[in-house]
């Protein structure tokens, strides 16, 4: 027998998402994964209700089983990334599913956390959540195209919880909230998206970098600033912020480029709009947390965290198919035309 998923909206303290409980056995993985395989409408309509962010609570048996995270990432879309096939560094992935990639502080993959804000506070004492006194704003993997449309992200070993907590901003109240004339600009607008660590960020044009030719599997993409949701119509701000965009060539197409230029001046207009606290969800984890999100509406970023002396584990899978009419018919652009093509036979 399966039981019932219910959602509650919105999350503590935000104006967005929803939490997500087994009524029949709240902290049971096993029964919540088969309660959503019995239903498997349930979760990805939820996720639209709720606006592209969902928690859940009390799974630690996924650590135990981590078949259990695949078969819900199933539930939200016909392909789930296989990180073998993407060119991902294999001690981030996951030895027995590779569609898990690893997230962490503790070797084999010793990934350091953000730096903490400068000032680490707001001026009236709080915790920083706007930009650009809070950074690294981005939604996953904008850099390809066709870009992903779900993430999950499931706690395994947890920081405390005053450290590492992961940030959300809702990019289609965001978007609705917009004053008429920043409206008029992105109605349209295309932003160029780059791979972090491209030698074309913010930071490196400041430092007078001059960036090299770019390798054909990872050129610049460019994407809409503005993206009507393949599910529920809604628009939403679909945009990343210095380490993820081509400040080189952009950060916008057909605006003046560079890290002084107009495209420079809309972009920190936009992103300090998205990032307003009315607009952000905090998310402080536990371990055995889930968060599911929705990278076509919705942007996050990470926090620091004391890696020197606490681990933490953190599990991701990347869901594909649905990114809209605007994409049909593309080729992979992060994939070789013989990866691609078997990329899309698996689907």
């Amino acid at each position: 027998m399966t039981g019932t998923l219910e959602l509650s909206t919105p999350l503590p303290t935000a104006g967005f998402g929803g939490l997500v409980r087994l009524a029949e056995a709240p902290g049971d993985a096993n029964a919540l994964v088969a309660a959503a395989e019995a239903a498997p409408e349930t979760l990805p309509h939820m996720l639209a209700e709720a606006g592209g962010v969902l928690a859940l609570q009390g799974l630690g048996g996924i650590s135990d089983d981590p078949m259990l995270l695949l078969r819900l990432s199933r539930l939200f879309g016909p392909e789930v990334e296989d990180y073998r096939r993407t060119l991902t560094a294999l001690n981030m992935v996951h030895g027995a599913v590779p569609e898990i990639f690893i997230v962490s502080n503790v070797p084999p993959v010793k990934r350091a956390p953000p730096k903490r804000p400068e000032p680490p506070l707001t001026a009236d004492g709080r915790f920083p959540v706007q930009y650009p006194q809070r950074s690294g704003w981005h939604t996953d993997q904008s850099y390809r195209r066709p870009p992903p449309d779900i993430s999950l992200f499931y706690c395994k070993v947890a920081a405390p919880r005053d450290q590492a907590q992961t940030l959300f901003a809702d990019g289609t109240a965001a978007y609705a909230a917009l004053p008429a004339d920043l409206k008029a600009r992105v109605d349209g607008l295309e932003a160029l998206h780059v791979k972090p660590h491209s030698g074309r960020t913010r930071a490196d044009m400041l430092a007078g970098a001059t960036p090299g030719p770019q390798e054909p599997l990872a050129r610049s993409q460019r994407q809409p600033v503005v993206r009507a949701h393949p599910v529920t119509g809604r628009p939403a701000l679909y945009l990343c912020e210095s380490s993820q965009l081509d400040w080189f060539e952009g950060p916008f197409v057909g605006l003046e480029p560079g890290p002084h230029g107009e495209g420079a001046a809309l972009l920190d207009a936009l992103m300090t709009h998205y990032t307003r606290p009315e607009f952000v969800y905090v998310h402080e984890w536990t371990a055995g947390d889930l968060v599911v999100w929705d990278n076509r509406c919705t942007v996050h970023t990470a926090t620091w965290f004391d890696a020197d002396h606490v681990d933490r584990v953190m599990w991701r899978t990347t869901v594909r198919g649905n990114p809209g009419a605007l994409y049909d018919g593309e080729a992979r652009s992060w994939l070789p035309p013989e990866a691609a093509g078997e990329a899309a036979a698996a689907e």
